[in-house]
């Protein structure tokens, strides 16, 4: 199932292709294209050229490392994680190597999961991005130090069934997909003020 983006103006095509399933196929994923998505993510920009971003990964080949990461995920997204053949917990360093703190941490591990996710949406993968996991007991799990901050888990893999979906999440699996209007978040060099690039909308 594909559900490209209604856009207003034009975008790259990966960009209308990608959304947030919850239906996945249970087929493994291919270990040269999980290369590729790591890949994708190490060539993000970041501040400093820092590079923060940090990636625990599972496969259910290897059982366990799988378990340790999906039982981190709450109730909720387990329910339709568990066919998700790759977990990953993305983690975000928040000092620079000299010991100076980055501001800029959290941003810059958003900017390289978006090119890992990008980059499964071109690989013909599917990827979904969770706030909802316990973030201490992965800190616990996973032996994650101090000084990093666990950001986000995510599931990948190929596009599956949406029947196989409870009939609450397959419903919202269905809906369309929307976005706020450029108006309410494109603004002037002016807090509020409507950007000239508006126009008359």
């Amino acid at each position: 199932m594909e559900k490209p983006a209604d856009t207003q103006y034009q975008i790259h095509d990966l960009l209308r292709r990608r959304w947030s399933p919850r239906a996945f196929d249970d087929r493994p994923v291919e270990s040269e294209k999980l290369r590729s998505l790591f890949e994708a993510a190490r060539w993000a920009p970041s501040s400093n050229n820092g590079q923060p971003w940090r990636f625990l990964v599972a496969t259910k080949d290897n059982k366990a490392e799988h378990d340790r990461l999906f039982n981190c995920l709450v109730e909720a997204n387990q329910k339709w994680a568990y066919r998700a053949p790759v977990l990953l917990l993305s983690v975000a360093k928040l000092q620079f190597e000299d010991g100076s703190p980055n501001r800029h941490a959290l941003h810059d591990t958003g900017m390289a999961a978006e090119n890992l996710v990008i980059q499964a949406t071109a690989l013909g993968l599917v990827a979904h991005q969770m706030a909802g996991f316990r973030i201490d007991q992965a800190r616990a799990d996973c032996q994650i130090p101090e000084g990093y901050e666990p950001v986000a888990m995510m599931a990948v893999g190929y596009p599956g069934d949406s029947a196989i979906l409870s009939e609450r999440l397959r419903e919202r699996e269905t809906q369309p997909r929307v976005r706020k209007p450029l108006s309410e978040f494109l603004y002037s060099a002016i807090w509020e003020q409507p950007s000239p690039l508006l126009g008359h909308e």
